[in-house]
């Protein structure tokens, strides 16, 4: 739930009132008094009389909206005609679409664009199948695969309540890359049947862009994709996490005068995006770091070890520490947590070592409250877009892609998620570095294009399969 008035609960009230006196300004009062934020207020038509209305505020939740507008109706001569929920809103009949990019005005052009003139370029293709990047949108053409069983914080709600946030996802692909993306929600949480279904479908991209697929299977979803195919194969939620936080990771520390090879790290998630940026920082030379799940430290003498986490216990955590969460917190330098909201306090933040970081980005409820951390923390960051240092995976997947695009790569390694994570560090100039700018806006006009130029320059032409740290 938000704490304070957000445009996710924003909405437009279209009411009449009196036209004479002070009906206008007792509308801004009622919002401002229901503890809501007046953001456009539109006259829609007027009379000698009456005026029509449009009040757009922002709320909290539904329930706080919904009390903005008990407010509203309360006002003397205010007649409510209409609610409008600005988020449903922008859904309705969903937020991407498909369109020619050529012309079709007449039989010549049609002729050309399908049949007979089509087949040509068919044969073309039959003859030498690489000539489909060149000929066809598979050049410029991502998947959003999904199942739906760990959607954002929602969980396993299935592929049709999935789809919305797939769109999204395609939405931004378009936005900051120029990348058409669609979303594919598969109604199968069967291992077999996923990448079965993914590989059939594959010949029609450019790459796959694996998304809110639960842990474990998640993994070998990907390796198994990884194998098959010969174009990329990404999971945001592991690899597109674990750069935003080594890129934001990266200047936190330059922030704060500490190297990565000399910090200790202490991270509470071990599932889809905590093992990836483990994975990452230990690439990156983290040499330190101890690893919480909600049961404790992930360590050797534990015997619930599944594979994933037999490989964080090998890597990691070589004194054998085996107590909970907060103990590993005293004491360490950085503090990343990929996992549930409110399991520590600010008491637990003041025991970590001087000019500590914070990363707490479980949302939309962070693992510490960001206010609290910042008592003792020298730089705190979050997944939340009302608080400074957003880690937002907008900033790495869109770069990233379009790397992967434009040279025409088989595969993601470890040495491209590292190069894309220090363009994006690097966006963040000196004399812009601070506690609070560690990472760039999405809308800074170099992220993606940064991103895209490393992993390009990275991938050398075609690259092959993953290689792991």
């Amino acid at each position: 739930m938000a704490t304070v008035p957000s445009v996710s609960y924003s909405i437009t009230v279209r009411l009449e009132v009196p036209a004479g006196g002070k009906a206008v300004s007792a509308l801004t009062h009622a919002v401002e008094t229901a503890g809501g934020v007046v953001t456009a207020l539109d006259v829609n038509t007027a009379g000698h009389d009456k005026l029509r209305i449009d009040v757009t505020c922002a709320a909290r939740d539904t329930d706080h909206a919904q009390a903005i507008v008990d407010q509203l109706e309360a006002i003397e001569d205010v007649v409510i005609h209409k609610v409008s929920d600005r988020t449903f809103l922008m859904h309705l009949g969903g937020k991407i679409e498909m369109k020619s990019k050529v012309p079709l005005r007449n039989r010549d052009e049609l002729s050309m664009a399908y049949t007979p003139g089509v087949a040509r370029v068919s044969m073309a293709i039959a003859r030498n199948k690489e000539d489909a990047r060149r000929l066809t949108i598979k050049r410029n053409t991502v998947a959003v695969v999904t199942d739906g069983s760990a959607v954002l914080g929602l969980g396993n709600i299935g592929p049709e309540a999935a789809l919305p946030v797939m769109e999204g996802k395609a939405a931004l692909f378009k936005r900051f890359a120029g990348i058409d993306a669609w979303p594919i929600c598969l109604d199968t949480q069967d291992v077999d049947e996923i990448v079965r279904t993914v590989q059939v479908i594959a010949p029609g991209f450019g790459g796959i862009n694996l998304e809110d697929i639960s842990a474990p299977r998640c993994f070998e979803i990907e390796r198994r994709l990884r194998e098959l195919l010969d174009i990329p194969v990404f999971h945001d939620d592991q690899h597109g996490t674990a750069i935003c936080v080594l890129a934001a990771l990266t200047n936190a520390l330059r922030v704060v005068r500490k190297e990565i090879g000399q910090v200790r790290i202490t991270m509470a998630g071990a599932g889809a995006a905590g093992n990836a940026v483990l994975r990452l920082l230990l690439a990156a030379g983290a040499r330190n770091v101890i690893v919480c799940d909600y049961l404790g430290a992930v360590h050797k003498g534990r015997d619930d070890l599944d594979e994933s986490l037999r490989w964080i216990a090998e890597h990691t955590n070589a004194e054998g520490y085996s107590g909970d969460l907060r103990g590993a917190v005293k004491g360490a330098d950085v503090f990343v947590g990929v996992s549930a909201p409110g399991i520590l306090n600010a008491d637990d933040i003041a025991t970590m070592a001087d000019d500590a970081v914070v990363f707490a980005l479980a949302n939309p409820e962070p693992e510490v409250q960001p206010d609290d951390a910042r008592e003792h923390a020298a730089v705190v960051a979050t997944g939340r877009s009302d608080y400074p240092n957003q880690i937002n995976n907008v900033l790495a997947f869109p770069g990233v892609f379009r790397g992967l695009l434009d040279a025409q790569a088989g595969g993601v390694t470890q040495e491209m998620l590292l190069a894309a994570a220090g363009a994006l560090a690097a966006v963040v100039t000196p004399e812009e570095l601070g506690p609070n700018y560690i990472v760039p806006s999405v809308f800074h006009p170099d992220v993606a294009t940064a991103v895209a130029a490393a992993v390009r320059e990275s991938a050398g032409g075609r690259a092959r399969g993953f290689t792991e740290a």
